[in-house]
């Protein structure tokens, strides 16, 4: 007995040192549960979240240049600098890191250029004392030489132009087939206007047709022609432009025009006359008594020109 179990036991210890056989275990003890879940391949590794980059072209050209990344900072701040909608302190900060970028870099045509740039926008702009006194002496040195040529460039503050007003009374009613003179008074104080465009068409859909009108001092008149004023309506409208031929002013436009009416023509006359509550043409009644025989005429002894009487009746309308 003592052999057998001296032989199991050296037959388990070959195995365990052979890998076949293993300590029991939670595992081993759940084959079901814990074998589903070894061969269960492991989730990749998500990667870390790369750094949210700053939206605005300024402030990711600030962050590229603390980064030391000045060819990508003087192209995002470039791109800046060519927005329409910058304001004079965006362009006062462009300004200044495209100077240090270039500065950093050595480059010191580029670095004066952007500093004088910054200049103009600002003339009293200052370098905070934390600079760098690499950077503070270099803007020291481009502004006493921007001053010394008379500060070329110098953005000054102007005061804004006066609006041009056209002042026009439309007429409200003309005959169809006849011209119409419209007139006109520029109110222009700055001088800034150079022509003046008449736009017209009959009705109220179409093209408009365009034609220039008479400018005399501030007097303005031009002229629809009588071709084009036919019912129901005659539309139209002026542009005044400068000598640059922009618009400056306008009096009505495509989308609201000025109007004037144009009746139908007169298709002859015709008085009307109510009898027993109806309206009839005197024509009409004339023609329709004398077939009804209410015409009567008489002819005197000796066979003379007669005369004729006539009778009409005409009671009032009932209402």
């Amino acid at each position: 007995m003592k052999r057998r179990f001296g032989a199991f036991l050296s037959l388990l210890a070959c195995l365990h040192m052979m890998g076949i056989v293993r300590p029991a275990s939670a595992e081993w003890r759940e084959p079901g549960v814990r074998m589903a879940q070894a061969t269960k391949p492991a989730a990749p590794a998500k990667p870390a979240p790369a750094p949210a980059q700053p939206q605005d072209l300024i402030q990711k050209g600030q962050a590229q240049f603390e980064d030391q990344q000045y060819e990508e900072s003087i192209q995002t701040l470039s791109a800046a600098l060519l927005r329409p909608t910058n304001t004079k302190e965006q362009k006062v900060e462009i300004y200044r890191l495209l100077a240090l970028n270039y500065i950093t870099l050595g480059r010191k045509d580029e670095a004066e250029s952007a500093v004088r740039g910054l200049l103009v926008q600002q003339p009293d702009y200052q370098l905070p004392q934390t600079e760098s006194p690499r950077f503070r002496d270099f803007f020291k040195t481009v502004r006493a030489k921007w001053e010394a040529d008379g500060r070329p460039g110098l953005v000054k503050d102007e005061e804004p132009m006066k609006p041009v007003v056209l002042k026009h009374g439309s007429p409200t009613q003309v005959d169809p087939e006849k011209a119409v003179d419209l007139r006109g008074r520029l109110d222009d104080p700055d001088q800034r206007s150079g022509s003046v465009k008449l736009y017209y068409r009959v009705g109220s859909k179409g093209d408009f047709t365009e034609a220039m009108a008479t400018v005399d001092g501030d007097a303005v008149r031009a002229q629809i022609p009588a071709e084009s004023v036919k019912p129901p309506v005659v539309d139209y409208y002026f542009e005044v432009l400068d000598g640059a031929g922009n618009v400056i002013a306008q009096r009505g436009d495509p989308t609201a025009p000025l109007r004037i009416a144009v009746p139908e023509p007169s298709k002859g006359w015709v008085l009307p006359l109510a009898i027993g509550g109806g309206i009839l043409g005197a024509a009409a009644i004339f023609g329709g008594l004398a077939l009804a025989g209410v015409f009567s005429s008489s002819t005197p002894p000796g066979g003379g020109r007669g005369t004729s009487t006539v009778s009409v009746s005409i009671g009032e309308a009932s209402r």
